[in-house]
């Protein structure tokens, strides 16, 4: 043996076994490629990416850890995404899921945390809210956005 050889067994190595499994097609709407890792949280992946990102909620790729899925301008892609596992806690990313993706295992809630009505929210907090394009699968790129930040007057910035 080779010191730090990896002497693999037989046969295939299969990823995500009895893991439910969600097929979308992607489309970059941009003008440069986009790379998304293995367990990024799909919805929350570039705004470029046009996809049913309601569906993506609480997925990523199914690809084995640290590989990666190119997509380039104008391509549309089949994907395959299956849930997220573990505690299904997403902290940062973009800001939209900010925390667990549902309510626990025995009912789990697929509707993301920054759709809850404002008195779900808690006096104080910020809740970033659902933008206009989030509910199709809109051909624009448009998705979930936070746009929590925006000032409540409807000036700019």
């Amino acid at each position: 043996m080779i010191p730090g050889e990896i002497l693999f067994g037989a046969g295939d190595i299969e990823i995500n076994p009895g893991r439910p499994e969600l097929a979308l097609t992607v489309r970059n709407t941009g003008d440069r490629p986009v790379q998304v890792g293995s367990h990024f949280h799909f919805a929350e992946s570039n705004e470029a990416l046009s996809f049913d990102r309601r569906a993506a909620w609480g997925h990523r790729l199914a690809v084995p850890a640290g590989t990666s899925v190119r997509f380039e301008p104008g391509i549309p892609r089949d994907i395959t995404l299956v849930p997220l596992a573990g505690a299904r806690i997403v902290p940062g990313l973009r800001g939209l899921a900010g925390g667990p993706l549902d309510n626990g295992p025995a009912a789990p809630d697929t509707t993301p945390p920054s759709a809850t009505p404002p008195s779900a929210t808690p006096a104080g907090a910020a809740s970033p809210r659902l933008g206009k394009s989030d509910l199709s699968d809109s051909s624009d790129g448009g998705g979930l956005v936070d746009d929590s930040a925006q000032p409540e007057n409807g000036s700019s910035r």
